[in-house]
């Protein structure tokens, strides 16, 4: 008998059970769309961070004094040993090759006012690389000069968050706000960030001149200063931040690679992305569990199956199917209900993910793999678990099948 011959007994076969056959499959449409609604609340997971990542500007690396080190300590606080200096800024700059861009951050918070409007947000003294590092973008008026920085002018760069708690309605540009009781004139405000990948608000910030914030909002004591760089490609890193090391190793004395940390944002996006594919493949697999699931159903329907038509495969057998044949009879039935579980299952599981990314706000991504592993984890199923049913249906004596009531 034909493959195409055997198909359509099979199809036939399955149609005049709908209800049996649909209650099969049941077990695969369940299992597909929960592995596809997973993978795509995982992958969004990822997406996002990626896009907060990719936010903090390009090829950044992140420079900083290594706290936790306690060797250092006694000499952290008296300001000296491994405490980033604005000469370590100029040395990067020049001495070390593949630097496009630096500068230095100094952080610190305080009470924001104009008018009858107040705001305590985060205070950041840069030079004008600082933009281009992040690819800061101005929305509204300018950025402040290198002549600016140099003379510690009192002017500044707010982010939306904290132009539109300040300045609901009103244009900032020119405006004098008052920073801790100094007055700043504002001369622009940046287009938004949103969340950065800590979850903390990156428009929720005013930029200053670092000479500025220096000497008139940090304290006299603990004045602590991060340095970002910005590498010419992202090949470049890995380079860039060991000959950051081995700069600032050679002009703080008594230091060594451990008193500093030289991290980029490839290290925090590759971290990021492996506790994402550990989340993707834990959801993955606890819903593939439902596949598994799905396939003994199928066994056991098809055991079931094989039970109830043994008389007509002895008759079959009698006029002339072969083993093979019956065999081929009863995987096809276990395949093709394997695959269009499957089928229905996508869209079950994409319609899952749309309503679930609408309705509670989450970034949902259907990847076409996800797909692919579904629906083929789903085929073999079928094929894994209707072996044995039809295995048991070609081995049947055809004299006990054919007395068989």
């Amino acid at each position: 008998m034909s493959v195409i011959g055997i198909i359509r007994i099979a199809l036939k076969s399955l149609m005049r059970n709908k209800t049996r056959t649909f209650l099969t499959m049941l077990g695969i449409i369940i299992g597909v769309a929960a592995v596809i609604t997973m993978i795509a609340i995982g992958q969004g997971a990822k997406k996002v961070v990626d896009d907060q990542i990719s936010s903090m500007g390009t090829n950044v690396i992140m420079v900083m004094s290594n706290f936790t080190n306690t060797q250092n300590t006694a000499r952290q606080s008296a300001g000296s040993g491994n405490t980033l200096e604005e000469a370590d800024v100029d040395a990067i700059r020049d001495r070390v090759n593949g630097v496009l861009y630096v500068s230095p951050i100094y952080n610190t918070f305080g009470q924001l006012k104009y008018g009858s409007s107040n705001w305590r947000g985060r205070i950041m003294g840069v030079d004008v690389d600082y933009f281009r590092i992040r690819d800061m973008d101005i929305d509204n008026g300018d950025t402040f000069y290198s002549s600016e920085v140099e003379n510690g002018e009192k002017v500044c760069v707010l982010g939306k968050t904290v132009a539109d708690n300040l300045f609901a309605g009103i244009d900032p540009i020119g405006k004098i706000i008052r920073i801790r009781n100094i007055p700043v004139t504002v001369k622009g405000v940046l287009k938004s960030k949103g969340q950065s990948s800590m979850g903390s608000d990156q428009d929720d910030v005013v930029l200053l001149p670092y000479t500025t914030t220096e000497t008139r909002f940090m304290g006299h004591r603990w004045i602590f200063m991060t340095i970002i760089v910005s590498a010419e490609s992202k090949d470049m890193i890995p380079v860039v931040q060991d000959d950051i090391l081995n700069v600032l190793q050679s002009r703080h004395s008594g230091t060594t690679k451990d008193d500093f940390v030289v991290s980029s944002q490839t290290d925090v996006a590759e971290a990021a992305n492996t506790v994402s594919d550990t989340m993707t493949i834990l959801l993955a697999s606890i819903a593939g569990i439902s596949l598994l699931v799905g396939g003994i159903g199928i066994m056991n329907i098809m055991l079931v199956s094989v039970t109830e038509r043994i008389k007509e495969i002895g008759i079959r057998m009698a006029v002339g199917a072969g083993k093979r044949d019956v065999l081929l009879q009863f995987i096809i039935e276990a395949v093709t209900i394997s695959i269009l579980g499957g089928l229905i299952g996508i869209l079950l599981g994409w319609t899952a993910a749309i309503f679930l990314g609408k309705s509670m706000d989450w970034s949902i991504a259907v990847t076409p793999w996800s797909i692919f592993l579904s629906v083929g984890f789903a085929c073999a199923i079928g094929v894994f678990f209707g072996w044995y049913p039809a295995r048991k249906a070609a081995n049947l004596n055809l004299i006990d099948a054919l007395r068989y009531e």
